[in-house]
This record gives structure tokens, sequence and C-alpha cells, in this order.
């Protein structure tokens, strides 16, 4: 018996118009999942209300079906799932994993800046690390700022986080289908975002339940995103998710060697196809000729 396919997912942000990067890692989750509707989930991560458009979500589906793609309906979009976010984020509250923090960005860069010859403050992935400011606030001043309605983020304490996952499932990992196993280091991103006063979720909490409500088995999406898996790996263990295959894939370019994105106008299919290209061109372009 044939071995079954594995269940992927792509899954864009309707904030923009979709380009070739965006259709080769459709493509690839696509073949990935042996073209099989069934088995290629379509997710719409519309988290920020302010960029997230109709129109662009529809230009989706219409580039997708044009490319020759199907898949399962309804959509899942994540705007619709707040309580379900909610849910797991009171998971790692009440494992006492998380904070308020009501440092406001300039107040961050602040303390970074005068403190930037100190040890303690190391670069990560996006940045200079979080100084650690509110995490040892004690309760009542916490409680007496939330009660007066001041904004705040609840970030992960990435020490007590990595600790306790560590109890429970011994060094942590993941499986890549470019670089095999990779030993995961959450503690490059320090005590990240996980939601914020009105919104209960972050990209990172997200996509990690989202990919466990889906039964997503491989992960497919870009190597800019690499990174990031780190932290998923690590609220996979938290959450006790089971932990999917990942493969992160090259990123298209244009001609200087940039990679396409929606900041940069990249061309988009909608427009290229109105220029009178055709799938198969497209398919070819990106190496996904039949």
């Amino acid at each position: 018996m044939a071995q079954s396919r594995p269940v992927t997912r792509f899954a864009p942000s309707p904030s923009g118009e979709l380009h070739l990067g965006h259709a080769f890692s459709a493509l690839s989750a696509w073949q990935a999942a042996g073209g099989d509707r069934r088995r290629f989930i379509l997710r719409i991560e519309d988290l920020d209300p302010g960029r997230a458009r109709p129109e662009f979500e529809k230009a989706i589906y219409e580039d997708l079906a044009w490319l020759g793609l199907s898949w399962e309906t309804p959509v899942r979009r994540q705007s619709e799932h707040m309580d379900e976010y909610r849910t797991h984020l009171d998971v790692l509250e009440g494992l006492g994993l998380l904070y308020p923090c009501f440092c406001t960005r300039s107040e961050i860069k602040a303390e970074i800046k005068a403190a930037a010859s100190a040890p303690h403050i190391s670069e990560g992935p996006d940045g200079p690390h979080y100084p650690g400011t509110c995490r040892h606030l004690d309760p009542a001043t916490r409680q007496a700022r939330q009660d007066a309605g001041d904004a705040f983020a609840l970030r992960l304490d990435m020490e007590k986080a990595l600790k306790l996952a560590t109890q429970r499932c011994g060094p942590l990992s993941w499986t890549d289908a470019i670089k095999g196993e990779v030993e995961a280091r959450p503690e490059l991103f320090g005590d990240v975002v996980l939601a914020r006063k009105d919104v209960p979720t972050s990209y990172h909490l997200a996509v990690t339940v989202d990919d466990h409500v889906q039964g997503i088995a491989l992960v497919v999406r870009g190597e800019d995103l690499f990174e990031a898996t780190h932290v998923h790996r690590l609220l996979q263990a938290l959450l006790r998710f089971d932990t999917p295959q990942y493969h992160h894939h090259r990123l298209i370019v244009d001609e200087t060697g940039q990679r396409l994105a929606k900041r940069d106008q990249a061309t988009a299919l909608k427009t290229l196809r109105n220029k009178g290209a055709t799938a198969q061109e497209i398919l070819t372009r990106l190496g996904f000729a039949p």
C-alpha cells in the first residue's frame, strides 16, 4: 500500500496580493500533499485588522484556483478563533509562564541603549532581547496598572518556560526536510510577546494552535520563518501538542537578488495574469511543470 501524503497548509495574510514567492510556497505544500485537496489546507492569517482586506482574501482564492489548486472548506480565519487562542493562553498563564509588560517601544529602546554595553543585553533573530524591565514587578503593582487600564503585552518568561518544557520532554528539537534534526533554541528570542491587552494572541501562539487544531503534519513555509520554529517548538511542548515536520524552502528573489515581498510591491500574480501569463508558464517558471 502506498504511504499516504501528509496534511500540509498554505497560510497567507490578506494584506496584499500574492506574488511569485507565495505561489512557490503554495505549490510546494500542494505537491507535498500529493495534490490532494483533503490534505492541502488553506488558512487565512488575518490577525492584523488594520491591514487585512476582504478584497485581498478574495484575490487569494482566485490566484490559487488559477494555479490549479483546490482545498477543503470552510477556510479557517484566525480572526474567528480568538476564544480558542485565549483558552490556550490561559493554560500558559496558569503555568505561571506569562507576565504583563507595560513598556512602550520607545521605553524598551531607551533601556536597551542605556544598557548596550551590558553582557545580558543580547541579540536575537528579532534584534536585541527585551531587557526584562517588567519581569520582576511585584503582583500588586502589576494588578494596579492593569486595573488602571494601562496598555500591556503578555510576554513569555523564557527561562521558566524552557525549564518546564525540558523537564517534560527533555532537549527540544524538530525535523526539517533540508537541515535534518534541529536543536530548538527558543532562548534566542528572549521573552517573546504572546498576546496584548485587547488581542489574545500573537503570530507565534496563533500558528502553533492552528497547526495543532488542523492536524498539520508537515509545515511548508519559507526559510525566512525558520528561526520562528524555535519558539513554536517550545509552545508545542508547553501546550502538549504533537510536533509536525517542517520544510523551510528557499525564497524566490528578483533580478537584484532581493526576496519578493508585498511591502516592496513585488509583481502580483494578478498583474502577470492580466499581462497574458498563463498558469502553465508560472508553474514552469517556478519548477512545478508536470
